[in-house]
This record gives structure tokens, sequence and C-alpha cells, in this order.
């Protein structure tokens, strides 16, 4: 009887054994990749090569040490550098900025000069000539440098945001409702208004003098949208509110190789509809022609006349689809997070929701390598 039920019992736990393992073994088979797909993924492109797309990061110019180390930390290697300050910009400045940044391992591959916001470059006032030849000094000091991008929008007299609410999730981000707008935030702010026709002159003014500069230095203009795209804000009309105006635009720079985009998908998903073309077919239009030079990786709650900034796992948008798109036209500029929003505890370059959108941004681009290759 003893016997019996010793021997029961070894076939139960031998039976046991064998249970255990048939999940195990499944679990492995799902985890570890076949032949076929192993091959697959050694042909994939590496994040960091050359010609993929670059994770970058919008920070100042005087960024702190420790923000450097944070930066290195979650593997940033490349950085769009703003020059807040024209004292900033100068030569030496940015070349002991570009050195700085190299101590942590992260390039900058984009630079923004404020020169070109002055409002008497972008209304046509008096003294605008001196603005733009402090911006056209500005761009061959990129170029020596070897920093490919410099970054530009034309939208005067704009207003972001109509105020910072909780999101579903608790995280603090921008809101923009249209009718408040209109209602208690919107205000005439110059002496008069102005027309689409004399922002597009202000603009082809600008851009005929500097674009040049930008071929012989080897520079890129990269044209952010105007955000949110309404047609008229604050008594002055936005002009790159429709893929129309980016249209014309690329008939001014007469097909130059160093116009083009920065493509905010945010600004684009805000427009919904009204903007002639998605995000995903002017991915497939600009970007299919190499005319995305830089990509603002944001998300919203939904389109014009109410949205709240997201992160980018958070909005309409399917960004995975956005990521893939860009890896088809073989982007290889900076993507970076736009208008990180608030996390408990967060405040200067937003740590925490500055590493949720670098890793989610990175896991999507690992992805979009192993299906596009």
């Amino acid at each position: 009887m003893i016997a019996r039920q010793a021997e029961d019992s070894s076939v139960i736990r031998a039976g046991r054994r064998a249970f255990l393992k048939l999940p195990l073994a499944a679990a492995t088979a799902a985890i570890l990749p076949s032949g076929a797909a192993l091959q697959r993924r050694r042909n994939v492109i590496d994040e960091f090569d050359p010609a993929n797309i670059k994770l970058a990061h919008r920070v100042p110019a005087r960024i702190s040490d420790d923000d450097l180390l944070f930066l290195k930390q979650i593997g940033m290697r490349w950085a769009r550098v703003e020059f807040g300050a024209e004292e900033e910009a100068l030569p030496d400045s940015i070349r002991a900025t570009q050195q700085r940044y190299a101590r942590s391992g992260i390039q900058i591959y984009s630079a923004v000069h404020p020169a070109y916001r002055s409002l008497k470059v972008q209304l046509g006032q008096a003294g605008r000539d001196g603005e733009i030849e402090t911006f056209q000094r500005f761009v061959p000091d990129l170029g020596r440098l070897g920093i490919p991008v410099t970054n530009l929008d034309f939208h005067p007299a704009n207003t972001y945001t109509t105020g910072m609410v909780e999101s579903p999730r608790g995280y603090q981000a921008r809101e923009f409702k249209l009718s408040d707008f209109r209602a208690r935030v919107e205000k005439r702010q110059f002496e008069r208004e102005y027309s689409a026709e004399e922002i597009w002159s202000n603009y082809t003014y600008f851009i005929r003098a500097v674009l040049p500069v930008a071929e012989q230095s080897n520079v890129k203009l990269a044209l952010h949208p105007d955000d949110p795209p309404l047609e008229k804000m604050n008594g002055v009309a936005k002009v790159f509110v429709h893929y129309d105006g980016y249209h014309r635009a690329e008939q001014i720079a007469a097909g130059s190789r160093h116009w083009g985009l920065t493509f905010c998908i945010g600004t684009w998903s805000e427009g919904g509809d009204r903007m002639g073309k998605n995000v995903l077919e002017m991915i497939q239009d600009f970007g299919g022609r190499g005319k995305i030079f830089d990509v603002h990786f944001r998300n919203v709650s939904g389109p014009l006349p109410h949205f709240v900034e997201t992160f980018p796992d958070d909005g309409y948008v399917d960004m995975y689809q956005v990521m893939r798109a860009l890896r088809q036209v073989r982007f290889s500029g900076t993507v970076v997070p736009d208008h990180v929003p608030l996390l408990a505890g967060d405040q200067g370059i937003r740590r925490a929701g500055t590493a949720y959108c670098i890793a989610y941004m990175r896991a999507l681009l690992r992805r979009a390598n192993e299906e596009v290759g």
C-alpha cells in the first residue's frame, strides 16, 4: 500500500513538472524570436544610426549641469538649443555651448535665434533690416560649427493657450478653447490690424534675404506652422494655417533644398479636417520630398474649437502611425517632445514628463524600425 502511494505521488510530481513546463515553453517560444525573425531584427536600423530618426529635446543654451546629466541618462544624443538672448548666440558662445553639450555626448542638431521673431521683421516695421542682418550672421556661424538646422516661425500676436487644466489622468496641460479666446482673451495688440497679404509680404522679404545665406552656409530653415491654426488672432492674420500656406511658402523658396518644415504634429492635429491634408498625408507629401527637417511630437485631445495638449499616448492621434510614416519616407531629422505636460513635482525642463515622452517615443521608433526596416 505504501509502495503504491509512493508510486502515485511520483506520477503526480512528474505530471506537475510537465504541466509547469508547458506555459514556460509556450512563453519562451513567444518571447524568443524564430530564426527568420532573428535575422530580420539583425537587419533593423539602429536608433543611433545617422540615417535614422534622431530623438531630441528642446532645451535652453544655459541648461544646468544636472539637466545635461539627466538628458544623458535617458539616452539623449541630440538637442535643439534655444539661444534666448543675442549674447548667447555670438560665435564664441555657440561654440562653447556646443562643446559643453558634447562633453555629455549630445550633439546640437538645430538652433534658434530670437532675431527672426522681432516684430520689426514680422510686421515689416522700421529697423527690420538690422534684425535680419543679425540673423544673417547667425546662420553661417551654425554652418561653420556643423549645426545643420535653424528653426523659424512667423506668427506675431499669437496666443497659444487660454489656460491650464487638469487632464483626466491628473497631469497639468495647456488648453485652448476658441470661445474663451474670442470672449475674454483676444484683443488687438497693435495700433492697427494686419492683413494676410501684409504678413506674406513681410515673410517673403525675410526669407528672400536669409535663404541665400542658408544655402551658402549649408544650413536648413525649418518653418513651424501657426499654432493654433486660426486665420486671425489679436488683429493679425496668420498664413501657415493650412496646406496651401506651406505650398505657397515652398514656391517663394523656389524649391530650395534648404527650406522646409518644422512639422508640428500637435498644431496640425489641432486643425483637424480644416488643414487641407492630414498629418500622414503631409508626411507623405513634404517628408517624401525631403522637406521635413524637424518634428514636434505632440498629441492633443481633439481638434478645434477646443483642445487640450496631451502626452503622446493620451490624445486622439495614433502616434505610432506618425512614427511609422516618418520612417517610411526615410526621415532622418529630429523628433522632439513638445509642450510637455506637467507631472507631479516637475519643474524646469520637466524631467519626469520628458523621460516619459522620450521612453514612449523610443518604443514607437523601435517598433517602426522593425516594421519598416
